[in-house]
């Protein structure tokens, strides 16, 4: 069983060099299996097989499955809070506060004279 499922995985990776090199050259598909003694029938079928394989590693890529220990249970994760977009910096009883709005120019010159105190 596994001798097959190696001459299947080369067979698949062949078409899909040919497939490929037949998209760069340009040529249709009439063209390009006349030239390379295929038939049309044979062409789509492969066709079909790599594009099924490249979905399946797709998939395979984005849900990346996490393997939990024997007796350990896989818990939801819980949703990120987007970051505190205030920051409050307090100094001698001087109160500063900091948001993405703020004049980096004034901010700069805010802690130029704070550091100077």
């Amino acid at each position: 069983m596994e001798k097959q499922k190696v001459t299947s995985e080369q067979q698949l990776s062949k078409w899909a060099e040919l497939i490929q090199t037949r998209l760069e050259s340009g040529q249709n598909i009439t063209e390009f299996c006349r030239t390379n003694g295929v038939s049309k029938a044979t062409y789509y079928y492969w066709q079909k097989k790599v594009s099924e394989a490249k979905c399946t590693v797709v998939e395979e890529v984005k849900e990346p499955k996490a393997e939990v220990p024997s007796g350990w249970m896989q818990l939801a994760s819980k949703p990120v809070s987007p970051a505190k977009t205030t920051l409050e910096i307090k100094i001698n009883g001087c109160n500063v506060i900091v948001n993405t709005e703020t004049d980096l120019e004034l901010l700069k010159k805010v802690c130029q004279v704070l550091m100077a105190l």
